[in-house]
């Protein structure tokens, strides 16, 4: 999807927050080779070390891409962008849409973190595993479910360990932000520009919080917050911001949807409560059709959601098993890992988790609550040390052009 307004506004007159963590010595410059690799791009890599603590260490190599500005004299710099979850590069050439309106101003040079290059890369890995899908955790959270997850999850947290040797130690934004750095010292740029949406507002933080006085305009869309220093209160915002897009769904409905006069909320509780709920030839449990419902909350499927709790009210609830199959198994890409990394370095046990859950049932009792099922389905039998640890950030100002 294009870039809004309000984003490319907000690049122009982006306010820098910053915070205060010791980095290690900078980055020395170096010269990037761009060489035409189709779509309009150029293409580079960038050599870092697998653990900006060791400079003089392992190296790994890092995907670089640039769309050049429309009219070179005219631009006013470089722009980074990572837009999340995994590679950028790909994605963008497919759609290239997303950030070709940014080329008015700027050279858009796009970046894959370490270890998460397009398919056939020399800088890509791909885990022998992929990632355990998070529906099992979510539809049997029993011990036995439990350490099923985390026995799937091991698996693959092994496969990348095998994939990427070395450059294993180098999956957290700590180490990506510094990768950031060193981009920047090769771009020749005073300051970082930067846009990152999804997980590259994570890469993002961990910037601002080691470069203050080097981070430029930036915008940061759809942040993932690394700010909790608590699992607990990460998971409760969560829950709350889910319970709280219930009533805006609510909201939205009694201007005119599917169901009619009734009272969404209503309909999901009353429809809660008649689960196991009939679905042609087979049944919608409840754990399945709070699974439909989290899913049906994003905004573009209210109108399928509405009309799936519509017919389930009516004795039929197999839309609302189509809204929401069981999420399936990720990718066997070096993603996840960075996410346990980051997130959840120490998961908590299984009498601790429903412990947390009861917590988060209380914050957020109808919706919200599942979500920790979400997140911890995708950390337990992992974990690492964390190197971007998770702390509230304070605005500094206006940055300097």
């Amino acid at each position: 999807m294009r870039i809004s307004s309000r984003v490319l506004s907000a690049l122009l007159l982006a306010v820098v927050v910053a915070g205060a963590l010791q980095a290690p010595a900078g980055a020395a410059r170096q010269s990037l080779e761009w060489v035409e690799c189709g779509d309009g791009m150029q293409c580079a890599k960038l050599t870092v070390p697998i653990d900006w603590k060791r400079p003089d260490g392992p190296k790994t190599r890092v995907d670089l891409a640039r769309l050049p500005a429309r009219e070179p004299g005219r631009k006013l710099g470089s722009l980074v962008v990572n837009t999340g979850g995994g590679a950028t590069i790909q994605p963008v050439r497919g759609t290239p849409a997303v950030v070709s309106e940014l080329t008015t101003w700027f050279d858009v040079v796009l970046i894959d973190p370490r270890g998460m290059g397009d398919r056939g890369s020399s800088t890509a890995v791909e885990c022998d595993r992929p990632q355990a899908g998070i529906g099992g955790l979510i539809l049997n959270p029993t011990a036995a479910g439990w350490r099923a997850q985390a026995k799937a999850n091991a698996a693959y947290d092994a496969s990348c360990r095998a994939a990427m040797g070395a450059a294993y130690a180098g999956l957290t934004s700590w180490q990506v932000a510094h990768d950031l750095e060193a981009l920047r010292v090769a771009l020749g740029e005073p300051r970082l520009r930067y846009f990152g949406n999804s997980y590259g507002t994570v890469y993002g933080q961990a910037y601002l919080e080691l470069f203050p006085a080097k981070a430029g305009r930036m915008v940061l869309d759809g942040v993932a917050d690394h700010t909790r220093p608590s699992l607990e209160r990460w998971l409760l915002d969560h829950a709350r911001t889910e319970e709280a897009q219930l009533r805006r769904f609510r909201d939205w409905c009694a201007a005119g949807c599917a169901l009619g006069d009734d009272d969404a909320i209503e309909v999901f509780d009353e429809l809660l409560a008649r689960t196991p709920l009939p679905a042609g030839e087979q049944t919608v449990s409840r754990q399945q059709f709070l699974l439909a419902v989290k899913e049906g909350l994003a905004p573009p499927a209210w109108p399928r959601l509405a009309a799936a709790l519509r017919k389930a009210a009516d004795g039929d609830a197999s839309d609302l098993a189509r809204l929401k199959p069981l999420p399936p198994e990720s990718p066997g890409h070096p993603h996840g890992a960075m996410l346990c990394h980051d997130f959840m370095p120490d998961v908590p046990g299984y009498r601790e988790f429903r412990a947390m859950e009861s917590r988060l049932r209380q914050a957020a009792p109808r919706i919200g609550w599942i979500h920790g099922r979400y997140q911890l389905a995708r950390c337990v039998g992992m974990g690492g040390e964390p190197a971007n640890p998770p702390r509230p950030l304070r605005a500094k100002g206006a940055p300097r052009c």
